[in-house]
């Protein structure tokens, strides 16, 4: 049976402290202001505990979502190979008002709040990533903490923001007369100098991600077979990326400028993936240059759209609906791609109306 006690509360007001007691559960007390919340509390409670749910709810009480985030840090993030842009995103999550509630205190408006502060400065795509790291870490508590959330994962019961339509840049082929955008860009790349000139053709040649790039080793390099394994990939399995020609041919030059057996760090490139964005930036902005300044030369007016909102990734989304277009089917695509679904594989090709056309009849 529960037990009622009135005693001093704060500010000099009279409380009510609930005590409930019961065989094979620990003792539990909970003070109230009035004394008919402490009795509903204190029959709920041990309702629950004659029907055998009783989860107590004490650490829940206890802890503040602070708490709970730092120690996700701590114990899970290390673990991810996205652990420093993780790492970023919880200091973030530190920072806002949600951060100094309890667990049991975090309900559904709480974290439609939280969404909505973060949405007047970032794009919905961002906040949809800190939507899913905070009910991951909330996950991780109910299951492994002992953090119990007594209405479930608020973080379920929200409206995620509406991401915005997938990006479909593609490279211009060009027309008679008129230098492709490839063209262009390689031109540019040449004159940059480094590495980036190679990067890009790679890249157009493999599909393959900024990070796999910047992590390639001559070691997951097979001649013989003509293929280069990527052990380390975004979705956590590895995969053998099939060479063309002029992948190879990449390869080659660069290895034969390189010498044997190459930097002595292993690494192709010796160049960090965000790195691989600043060159590649600045080489656009300088084929765009060039353009402008070969159709200032003719007396013509620049097209708005050549170079311009071109990001690395887009050349993923190029080289993908290249692969289509030479007639491979999904699953050979995906093969190369390295995507685990179909869905995740439409949304990295763009075939263009113009090409289909011949395929028509």
């Amino acid at each position: 049976m529960a037990t009622l006690i009135r005693r001093p509360g704060a500010g000099g007001r009279r409380a009510w402290q609930a005590r409930v007691r019961k065989k094979g559960y620990p003792p539990l007390a909970r003070t109230f202001d009035r004394k008919a919340d402490a009795e509903s509390w204190a029959r709920q409670i041990e309702g629950e505990m004659e029907r055998g749910i009783f989860i107590s709810r004490a650490e829940t009480e206890n802890t503040t979502l602070h708490e709970a985030l730092e120690r996700y840090a701590a114990e899970i993030t290390p673990r991810k190979r996205s652990a420093v842009t993780e790492r970023g995103r919880i200091s973030m999550i530190l920072r806002d008002p949600i951060a100094s509630l309890s667990l049991a205190a975090l309900d559904g408006a709480a974290v439609a709040a939280f969404r909505d502060r973060r949405l007047k400065v970032n794009a919905p795509k961002s906040v949809c990533n800190d939507l899913v790291l905070l009910r991951h870490v909330l996950q991780v508590g109910d299951r492994e903490w002992r953090l119990h959330l007594p209405r479930g994962n608020p973080v379920d019961s929200v409206r995620k923001p509406q991401p915005p339509r997938g990006r479909d840049r593609r490279l211009f082929p060009g027309c008679p007369g008129v230098a492709s955008e490839e063209t262009r860009l390689l031109a540019a790349c040449q004159a940059y100098g480094g590495p980036i000139e190679s990067l890009v053709a790679l890249a157009l040649e493999t599909a393959m991600r900024r990070g796999e790039l910047a992590s390639m080793r001559w070691e997951h390099l097979d001649r013989a077979a003509r293929v280069l394994l990527v052990p380390e990939t975004k979705t956590g399995e590895p995969r053998r990326v099939p060479l063309s020609s002029r992948a190879r041919a990449v390869l080659d030059a660069l290895a034969s400028q390189q010498g044997r057996p190459g930097r002595i760090d292993g690494y192709v490139w010796g160049i960090r993936a965000a790195s691989i964005t600043q060159a590649f930036d600045r080489v656009t902005r300088r084929a765009r240059a060039d353009y402008e300044a070969e159709c200032k030369a003719k007396g013509e007016k620049p097209n708005p759209r050549v170079l311009r909102d071109l990001r690395f990734h887009d050349l993923r989304h190029e080289a993908t609906s290249r692969l289509f277009e030479k007639g491979l089917n999904p699953m050979q695509a995906a093969a190369i791609t390295g995507h685990k679904t179909l869905q995740m594989l439409k949304r990295y090709t763009h075939l263009r109306a113009e090409d289909l056309v011949e395929l028509l009849g």
